[in-house]
């Protein structure tokens, strides 16, 4: 205790008697122990702080609170999306700028959807952190919630994933450095984060495919005692003048002011449809085509596409000119956002239908009501989590881009877990286990000679599948979706409890390594196909994820790893191989080691013919 005041007095600059200095020096009840003077900004060592360390923050993360003043709110005393919007963007900016060291720009943003409104007086904290670098561009993940100061209550708001490009002098782009993942969580949104940006890519080719295959005619939805009212009526156009405050520090207008702006002028022509104050409950994926400057006018239009019975779709884009009028305007931006409107038991209130109008308004009805169904599809399969998305999701070519990624991602997601137990070792064979809450799952992994690409050609194909696993009888390619996802009808050699042969309906997807480091990917689950429902011949058996994942160790080495996680539709198939850990599983896979090896040296002869 004396030792503690001493330090205090000293580091108060307090003048200390010789006689009670020297005593502390030589030791207190015969210590040898020196006194040492803690260093300013030193941390104070705790006993015990060895044994727990500090976990170490990821180095590009960034925190915003934000108290919600009358100032940034709508009418209603809720804060204003477009605000939400800018600290979204900053927040995000922050995070990509640390990690570049060097001005970022919005590239574009994924769909975000607002769970709950934020009234004023609460505390909007928002998280930001890269998730992945890729060459010049990186993906930065965003959550966003909102905590009560009376209550202390703390209510999720959205989650959102943004892409930002990072720019050098005359805006030339720079080679981002890779970014290492720490924890679990990070280690899975880096592998998911290569998938996302595969699905922006075909983002645009999903639309066009599913209004090809629609009907061409424009079908005005009916509803009873509702009258249409022309699209027209709801058009707006307003201009923005950039000024110094809109800018970052390059002079560019902040993404997250040019989506206020947006926002402001979607809600207006909302607002004109239905004469009553809508709430902005998405944003469609956007991206943005160029920069705009400080000086610039901006023109901001938007108009109602479709109004379905409880949500409406607004488009609105974003043009860009100087002062110049006879230069040609610049498209800056183009977004969707879907509204409703509220009762007073915040219930959706019935919307009045739309009539579109001819030539391009009908183009933008057709164009909503396919964002629509793509849209469901996308928050029904990607936004929910793995427990709450059906073993056998309908397959079709609206949502195929979203199965294959929910495929994919639920993989990587099960590769990433980081308590894994090893349960069995058997030579080169190692069986690990993992149990949670309604899964039993399981990795069975080995080194094999032969080139990782090789192993991924050969394992990728279900058809040969029955040559190595005595499990699989056959395997039927049902569809050649693209090149890289297939759909097959599977027949098992394993008996259900009915006494019949197990099927399955399989979309396996496949994935090349996006970066160094990373393993090629051939992932499995089972989807509903309506040219093969369930007959009485077989029991319909079910799959949520397996697959294998193959890394690369020298030019001639890989480490293949299969993974399944057990559900009851496939509980005899573990039963089977892994009760009381027999060593069939392990049989199995030294059979498969076989295979590889046999059939690398005929596969080196067929590629090189191709």
């Amino acid at each position: 205790l004396l030792s503690r005041c001493l330090l205090k007095m000293v580091k108060g600059n307090i003048v200390v008697p010789e006689e009670i200095l020297s005593f502390c020096c030589n030791g207190l009840q015969g210590s040898t122990s020196p006194l040492r003077v803690q260093e300013p900004g030193e941390r104070e060592e705790v006993p015990g702080a060895m044994a727990s360390p500090l976990p170490t923050r990821n180095p590009t993360e960034v925190q915003m609170s934000q108290l919600v003043l009358p100032c940034h709110t709508n009418h209603r005393g809720e804060l204003s999306t477009g605000q939400l919007l800018k600290w979204i963007d900053t927040a995000a900016c922050l995070s990509a700028e640390r990690h570049a060291g060097c001005p970022c720009v919005t590239a574009s943003m994924d769909d975000i959807y607002f769970e709950h409104t934020i009234s004023v007086g609460q505390v909007v904290n928002i998280k930001a952190k890269v998730n992945r670098a890729f060459n010049s561009s990186m993906e930065v993940g965003i959550q966003v919630s909102y905590e009560d100061l009376c209550s202390g209550k703390h209510c999720s708001i959205c989650k959102a994933y943004a892409t930002f490009v990072a720019q050098g002098p005359s805006s030339s782009k720079v080679k981002l450095k890779p970014l290492t993942p720490q924890t679990e969580e990070e280690k899975t949104e880096h592998s998911i984060a290569a998938e996302r940006r595969r699905m922006r890519l075909v983002h645009k080719d999903t639309l066009k495919d599913l209004l090809i295959r629609s009907p061409r005619e424009t079908e005005l939805e009916t509803r009873d005692g509702s009258v249409a009212v022309p699209a027209e009526k709801t058009r707006v156009e307003s201009v923005e003048l950039v000024l110094p405050p809109h800018a970052n520090h390059q002079g560019n207008t902040f993404g997250g002011q040019i989506m206020a702006w947006m926002e402001n002028v979607a809600t207006i022509a909302a607002s004109r449809l239905c004469h009553a104050h809508p709430t902005l409950r998405a944003i469609e994926m956007f991206h943005f085509r160029g920069p705009s400057q400080v000086g610039d006018r901006l023109v901001l239009k938007a108009i109602v596409n479709n109004a379905f019975k409880n949500s409406m779709e607004v488009g609105v884009c974003a043009e860009a000119y100087g002062q110049e009028m006879s230069i040609s305007r610049r498209h800056i931006n183009s977004a969707f956002m879907t509204f409703e409107v509220l009762d007073q038991e915040g219930q959706p209130r019935t919307l009045p239908m739309v009539a579109p109008e001819p030539g391009d308004g009908e183009r933008r009805y057709r164009e909503a009501s396919a964002r629509k169904k793509i849209r469901l599809d996308r928050k029904y399969v990607v936004s929910c989590k793995q427990t709450e998305v059906p073993l056998s999701v309908p397959w079709d070519q609206s949502n195929k881009v979203y199965l294959s990624y929910n495929n994919v991602s639920a993989l990587k997601t099960l590769v990433a877990k980081a308590n894994w137990a090893l349960a069995r070792e058997k030579e080169k064979v190692r069986m690990y286990t993992l149990e949670e809450d309604k899964f039993l799952s399981f990795r069975i992994e080995m080194s094999v000679r032969i080139a990782a690409s090789q192993a991924f050609f050969l394992l990728s194909d279900l058809r040969r599948r029955h040559e190595w696993d005595s499990h699989y009888a056959s395997a039927e390619l049902v569809q050649q979706v693209d090149d890289d996802d297939m759909i097959y009808h599977v027949v098992s050699q394993t008996l259900s409890h009915e006494n019949k042969p197990q099927d399955f309906v399989i979309l396996a997807s496949r994935r090349k390594p996006c970066s160094k480091g990373d393993p090629y990917v051939v992932a499995f689950r089972s989807v509903t196909l309506p040219t093969h429902p369930a007959s009485a011949g077989f029991t319909r058996g079910e799959t949520l994820c397996s697959g294998f994942c193959i890394w690369t160790e020298s030019d001639e080495m890989s480490k293949v790893a299969y993974y399944n996680q057990a559900t009851p539709g496939y509980l005899n198939y573990v039963t089977t191989n892994v009760a009381g850990l027999s060593s069939n599983f392990c049989a199995t896979f030294e059979a498969c080691e076989k295979f590889l090896l046999k059939n690398k040296e005929d596969l080196i002869v067929r590629l090189q013919d191709l």
